[in-house]
């Protein structure tokens, strides 16, 4: 058989049941061999799209989307949505095709050394340059991708490889090692501390949905009664209707979530990364000491003066933990005042009848039509902090926000690759008009698929988030504005059902009559951005208790 023969074998023995990509010149002999495969090949009109796609698939399955494209400008165009997925943590495999040997020491058409590019954007990544290493290179990069922290490979087959004939088995699939559990000394030091603290409040990231975690961080939590707060990428670890829920932080440097972390004398941070949220931003002069519990150690930061860790199964070191930490009876007077007045503020405008609309009435109503086990995926932009704040998650990997690489453009391909690894439940991708017509050639992936996701577009005809930090910085904004087609028209042609917010009162049966026409829908919505600043206001009048 052909080393290209080999390779899809492999992959089939690692369980692989998609590919997204674009056919090149260079991986033709792969294309080929995945005709006898029991793998689809998912045909995309992007690079930067397929990696979008299956960085989600690999996100909801925890099994790694594989993404392929060809040498030169298909491999660059990858390189984003291969970014992406690596500083989200999701698993991905990306497969490019690469010159043949016999000119990768000159000067070549459309060549350049893959390796060194994708170094910077990948755990791990390799050339194949040896017909019989395949089935070796498959297997660790699929261990790479999925061990602890997960996150992305590449791996290059020049096209005379791939051409060559071979003999070879593929290497049996295992799963990874189980993480260790934190000896009980050092679970001991860190309940003391714990124990000690008067007002401790826990910082909750990715980490707890991706280690399915989520029971045994509540048992922690209410057995302590302390608050919790979570990162974008946290959201739903815990249900948000949950009394010792503080929401999710990250939207500026002062929020209600910094008048908690003020008062707090013990930060417990689970599951948390410093892509989510910099320590910088929540613990700016350093002074608050961190019990750190995730699978990996924390890299050396001064505003994070981390007393004691707790590294490997973040469940298993949670539960040991719990065991050990002294029952408080009630949550922090103070706490307790400062969710009230959170709550209060994420209800404001909910009932808001103005149009264009009010994102927190988009967002209290999208609540309303959307079920608990439904996918939102979120875009990036002035959109995605509405979001973050306003859009009410009850359990994990329900509302997808990128806030790692923060792509834009990730949304509708991202909610393809959802709707994929989840087709029972019913998806919508939100995103701004920038953002979307960034990937707006996936809409025709889409319809191809005949996948029924529905992509509300926020249209204000300008770079939202960028003119709110112009504001906010300059009280002026320079370049951000531009115009869009009709969104409406554009679906259509791309053989979508489009439709108009024409009314405030609209926007629910819209959205209703989108999600049960089984088919893609783009909505557009017109939104009053004017909240932007309000909002900033208002949180930068917000005076904490001392």
């Amino acid at each position: 058989m052909r080393v290209s023969e080999l390779f899809v074998k492999c992959l089939e023995n690692e369980g692989v049941e998609y590919i997204f990509g674009v056919p090149g010149e260079e991986n033709i002999d792969f294309l080929d061999a995945l005709k006898e495969s029991s793998i689809t090949f998912i045909t995309t009109r992007h690079e930067t799209g397929a990696a979008f796609m299956a960085g989600h698939y690999g996100k909801l399955t925890g099994k790694p989307g594989v993404c392929l494209t060809t040498l030169g400008p298909g491999a660059t165009n990858m390189v984003t949505g291969v970014a992406d997925a690596n500083m989200d943590l999701a698993p991905l495999i990306a497969i490019t095709g690469q010159a043949s040997m016999d000119r990768q020491h000159k000067l070549s058409h459309q060549y350049y050394d893959l390796v060194s590019m994708f170094k910077p954007v990948t755990k791990w990544n390799a050339s194949i340059r040896d017909k019989d290493i395949v089935p070796e290179v498959v297997r660790k990069a699929f261990q790479q991708a999925t061990s602890e922290k997960p996150g992305a490979v590449h791996i290059e087959l020049p096209e005379d490889i791939a051409a060559m004939d071979v003999d070879g088995e593929p290497l049996e699939a295992m799963a990874n090692e189980l993480l260790p559990r934190a000896v009980e000394q050092t679970v001991q030091n860190a309940a003391s501390l714990i124990n000690d603290a008067k007002r401790p409040i826990v910082l909750v990231g990715n980490g707890v949905t991706r280690m399915k975690a989520s029971e045994a961080l509540q048992r922690f939590v209410e057995k302590l009664n302390v608050p919790f707060t979570s990162t974008f990428m946290g959201k739903g670890a815990i249900t948000w209707e949950h009394p010792l829920n503080l929401q999710t932080t990250g939207l500026q440097d002062k929020d209600h979530i910094a008048c908690g972390i003020d008062q707090a004398d013990l930060i417990i941070t689970v599951g948390y990364d410093f892509t989510e949220y910099p320590p910088s931003a929540w613990n700016p002069d350093g002074s608050k000491p961190i019990v750190h519990i995730d699978t990996q150690a924390v890299e050396v930061d001064a505003h994070y003066p981390m007393k004691v860790s707790l590294i490997g199964d973040i469940e298993e070191n949670l539960s040991q933990l719990t065991e050990k930490v002294e029952q408080r009876e009630a949550m922090d007077e103070e706490y307790q005042n400062l969710r009230e007045k959170l709550m209060a503020d994420l209800h404001e405008k909910e009932d808001d009848e103005s149009y264009p609309m009010k994102p927190q009435r988009i967002l209290a109503d999208l609540r309303e039509i959307l079920s608990d086990d439904d996918i939102l995926i979120s875009d990036v932009g002035a959109h995605k902090m509405w979001i973050a704040r306003h859009y009410h998650s009850v359990k994990p990997n329900t509302c997808l926000i990128s806030n790692g690489f923060a792509s834009m453009g990730i949304a509708m391909p991202g909610a393809i690759g959802a709707k994929i690894a989840e087709p029972e439940k019913r998806v919508v991708a939100v995103a701004g008009d920038g953002g979307f017509l960034m990937t707006v050639q996936e809409l025709e992936t889409m319809v191809r698929l005949n996948l029924p996701i529905v992509v509300i577009v926020w249209t204000d005809n300008r770079y939202g988030l960028i003119e709110w930090k112009q504001m906010n910085e300059f009280d002026r904004s320079a370049n951000i504005t531009f115009s869009n087609p009709d969104l409406v028209q554009l679906a259509k042609s791309f053989g979508a059902e489009g439709l108009k917010v024409l009314r405030t009162e609209e926007f629910k049966p819209i959205v209703e009559r989108a999600l049960e026409m089984n088919k893609p829908v783009v909505i557009d919505c017109p939104v009053d951005y004017k909240e932007n600043i309000r909002m900033t206001e208002r949180l930068g009048n917000i005076i904490c208790s001392n």
